[in-house]
């Protein structure tokens, strides 16, 4: 998969980018991300990219110029991306969602700043609006790194284990069961006998039971399928 992250502070990213499942993913060669500027698509001498929105109010707002320059610079470069603009209007994101991008050759995040982007900048460009919940970021770095990893860790031979990536939260409508490791004891608490019974269908069946329990207890948490 390529990646292309559209962003004023690509050094804040690669840091990140080189480490754990992405650096990973990036050395195993299923992972390629490059980093885009959009400051570079400038066309004045100050490079410039925001300025005051029309019709008054607080705040300045991402113009349109410099990033229909690099969105098209890139594809010109890679051929067309599946295009992701990080943004409160986007349907919030979820592991199904993560699925679905997983299947696609090449993914484009456009990350925002300041009070967001020029109308245009939607209306010019087919985009999968993505939102990562109901908060305030002062841009779309985090939200982009965020729906990078979920998505690359589900990319073939990413992970160590393919199954670890089958039998986790969110996979199953059901919330992960409890884990343990070692030791068998801790202050006072302990690793449940079933666990180290060596019977794997009594284990099975108390990872179910606690699947469910955890997904009753907690509604908030519960997983759903991404909405249409």
């Amino acid at each position: 998969m390529l990646c292309a992250i559209l962003t004023l502070f690509p050094e804040a990213l690669r840091p990140y980018l080189e480490e754990s499942i992405l650096g990973i993913a990036q050395a195993r060669g299923k992972l390629e991300v490059e980093l885009v500027d959009f400051r570079d698509f400038t066309s004045d001498r100050h490079r410039s990219v925001d300025d005051r929105p029309y019709g008054g109010g607080p705040g300045m707002v991402l113009m349109p110029q410099p990033i229909f320059d690099a969105v098209e610079a890139t594809e010109r470069k890679h051929g067309a991306f599946h295009k992701i603009l990080l943004c409160p209007r986007g349907r919030t994101f979820a592991q199904a969602k993560a699925r679905e991008l997983a299947e696609k050759p090449r993914l484009l995040f456009l990350c925002g700043r300041y009070e967001g982007f020029d109308e245009r900048i939607r209306q010019g460009m087919e985009w999968d609006e993505i939102s990562v919940g109901n908060y305030v970021l002062a841009g779309g770095e985090l939200p982009a790194l965020t729906v990078l990893e979920a998505t690359a860790r589900l990319l073939p031979g990413v992970l160590g284990c393919e199954q670890s990536a089958e039998q986790e939260s969110f996979e199953n409508g059901l919330l992960d069961h409890p884990q343990y490791t070692r030791p068998r004891e801790f202050r006072g608490m302990t690793v449940p006998d079933v666990l180290i019974s060596g019977d794997h269908g009594a284990v099975a069946q108390w990872r179910r039971e606690h699947q469910q329990d955890l997904t009753s207890e907690h509604p908030s948490s519960r997983p759903s399928p991404e909405q249409p």
